[in-house]
């Protein structure tokens, strides 16, 4: 299964912001919504163009409430997350799978399960550079485009 995780904007509540709005509860009735982070939505879909499919539905719900749109899709990875266009770029073929793993976006994760501050990242030789930008928990790793860890 493929993961959708919405990361909701500081000053907004995603989940209601979401279902107050007909055409985004519309859109997300049939998945079984969850809470993956604080205030974030997370729902399994069947495959990645499924993924992809709902968060080009959600667009105009994500441009206004939503920090990020993540995806997690076990064929490519199963613990990093890639970034929307990420993910639409495989799902396209215009990048391969195996070619996703040198641009990172690295959230802090606190201990009450908030993402906090990304830092962009690049992984070299495999490697990973430490999160230093405060104490956390954990991380989460997000693969992004070339354009987008440039932009």
């Amino acid at each position: 299964m493929t993961r959708v995780c919405l990361v909701g904007s500081e000053d907004v509540r995603l989940r209601g912001e979401l279902l107050s709005r007909e055409t985004a509860r519309e859109a997300l009735a049939t998945y079984d919504l969850r809470e993956p982070y604080r205030n974030t939505v997370g729902v399994e879909t069947i495959s990645l163009g499924a993924a992809v499919a709902l968060c080009n539905d959600l667009d105009w719900y994500l441009v206004r409430f939503a920090e990020d749109a993540l995806v997690l899709e076990p064929s490519v990875s199963e613990t990093d997350w890639l970034s929307r266009d990420l993910a639409e770029a495989v799902r396209d073929g215009q990048i391969e799978p195996e070619a996703t793993d040198e641009y990172l976006k690295v959230y802090g994760l606190t201990d009450d399960d908030e993402l906090v501050e990304p830092m962009y990242l690049a992984r070299r030789d495999g490697e990973l550079p430490d999160y230093d930008l405060r104490e956390v928990s954990d991380t989460v790793v997000v693969r992004v485009t070339e354009s987008e860890f440039a932009g």
